[in-house]
């Protein structure tokens, strides 16, 4: 592999990261088990994520800077947390890595999509990657 993988730029685009957002909660594997000793399943920090993101559903902008900045950055880290649990639960699949991949991006966090995307279970043959 490169040691830098093609990746899509995309301007700072929180209502539609809602929206993959929503879309990588209904990917959530079910799953009846609970964690022991306060670990988040992929489906709490899925829906965390859906949650923080989900009150720019309806707009048609970013919120102020301020208030976009915080939110891209938390955003990514609960993303980030997500494909460590997706990764050592084995729960990756090609559909859910290109949500996570299409997330990165529009957090203006491509490069990063192109490679946390793998880890999440997106085919790297995929024809929804960047070439």
């Amino acid at each position: 592999m490169p040691d830098e993988l093609p990746y899509f730029r995309v301007a700072l685009n929180l209502p539609h990261a809602g929206r993959v957002a929503r879309r990588i909660l209904h990917l959530m594997p079910e799953s009846g088990a609970r964690p022991v000793g306060g670990v988040d399943s992929l489906s709490d920090t899925a829906s965390r994520l859906e949650a923080l993101l989900s009150p720019y559903l309806d707009s048609d902008d970013n919120p102020p800077a301020r208030i976009a900045g915080r939110v891209q950055t938390e955003a990514a880290i609960l993303g980030r947390k997500l494909v460590d649990q997706i990764e050592r639960e084995k729960a990756g699949h090609d559909r859910l890595g290109q949500c996570i991949r299409n997330l990165f991006e529009c957090l203006e966090l491509g490069q990063e999509g192109a490679a946390i995307s793998l880890r999440a279970g997106e085919d790297p043959k995929s024809f929804q990657r960047p070439f």
